[in-house]
């Protein structure tokens, strides 16, 4: 019995060759060296500001009710007419600081409930200065709860009332050419209003939140 030549076997071809990965440390370095540039001049920014904050020295604002008075005030059926009228002053003690004001709204308050809001012209407060502020606020046919306009009532009786009076404003800090990122101003003021316009007022300095 022949036997037949058996056919020779091919070897399996060899794997492919690795990829190269001698670029991939490089790209990493790159990226490590330019992340701690980014590190760094952010810190050396942060050290800058608060250096020039702490050469500053900035003072507290200040925030003072110089007058007030109510015109053509009635309360009937729970509802109100009223315009509400406040000078403030606003005060910058700080002579390398300037404000910037770039929304501001003032509320007058009575008990729990809003009475009247008005809003402020944007405006910018040089250092070492006193913005005055002439606000007038209107509530028209504002509809009361039973218990605040009970307690109106009997205060106008009286004929005087204490109110609230509340500033929100969004405002940046200016030294030199830098600028602060924005802040929320809170000023909460407690004056006592006659109805009587005959009758002094007496100065109120108010609150801040800064």
């Amino acid at each position: 019995m022949h036997k037949h030549p058996t056919a020779p076997t091919m070897a399996p071809p060899p794997p492919p060759p690795p990829p190269q990965q001698a670029a991939r440390p490089r790209h990493s370095k790159l990226l490590r060296l330019i992340a701690i540039i980014i590190l760094a001049l952010i810190v050396l920014v942060g050290l800058a500001v608060l250096i020039i904050w702490l050469v500053v020295k900035p003072r507290g604002l200040v925030y003072v009710v110089e007058d007030g008075s109510i015109q053509g005030f009635s309360l009937s059926n729970n509802h109100l007419n009223a315009t509400f009228d406040f000078v403030l002053t606003a005060y910058n003690p700080n002579r390398k600081v300037s404000i910037y004001y770039d929304t501001m709204e003032v509320l007058v308050v009575y008990g729990y409930q809003n009475l009247a809001s008005n809003g402020v012209q944007p405006f910018h407060q040089p250092h070492h200065n006193a913005t005055p502020l002439d606000v007038k606020l209107t509530a028209q046919s504002l509809l009361l709860s039973g218990s605040v306009s009970k307690d109106l009532q009997h205060d106008r009786s009286s004929g005087k009332v204490e109110l609230q009076v509340q500033v929100k404003a969004r405002i940046r800090f200016k030294v030199g050419i830098w600028k602060s990122k924005h802040r929320t101003l809170r000023v909460f003021c407690l004056p006592v209003v006659h109805f009587s316009p005959h009758k002094d007022f007496e100065r109120t300095t108010c609150e801040i939140d800064l």
